[in-house]
This record gives structure tokens, C-alpha cells and sequence, in this order.
């Protein structure tokens, strides 16, 4: 690991589509990386923070086909 990188990414997934969303999301992922990445954007770093997600993936397809839904081509 390098001691003093150029630059910090850090990352956070969205959360599925097939699942509730609770405060979990908030307080496990979402608030502490973005505490962190503005305390190192604080101490001048240069900081990458990207969210993603997986919304034409698996989980949207299967919840889909779960509740019957589909697109006519």
C-alpha cells in the first residue's frame, strides 16, 4: 500500500432494487464514507467518492419477473 497516494477513491454501492431500504443503508455505508471523504478533502487530498449501482443487473430482473412484469418488444 502506498503511504501518501496521489489520490483516495472510495466507493459505495447503491442499494438493490429487490430489497427495503432502512437505516442501515444510511449509518453502514452511505454517512461514514462520505464523512471520510470529506475529512481527507478537508486536509487538501484529492478524493475520488463514487457511488454506483447495479440497476440492469440480476436483482431488478429477477424482482421483475417476481411481480410479473415484463417489456413487450
Amino acid at each position: 500500500m502506498l503511504e501518501n497516494p496521489k489520490r483516495y477513491t472510495i466507493t459505495a454501492a447503491l442499494p438493490y432494487t429487490n430489497g427495503p431500504i432502512h437505516i442501515g443503508h444510511l449509518a453502514g455505508v452511505y454517512v461514514p464514507s462520505d464523512i471520510y471523504a470529506r475529512y481527507l478533502r478537508l486536509q487538501g487530498k484529492d478524493v475520488a467518492f463514487i457511488c454506483g449501482s447495479d440497476e440492469h443487473g440480476v436483482a431488478i430482473s429477477m424482482k421483475a419477473k417476481k411481480k410479473e412484469l415484463h417489456r413487450n418488444k
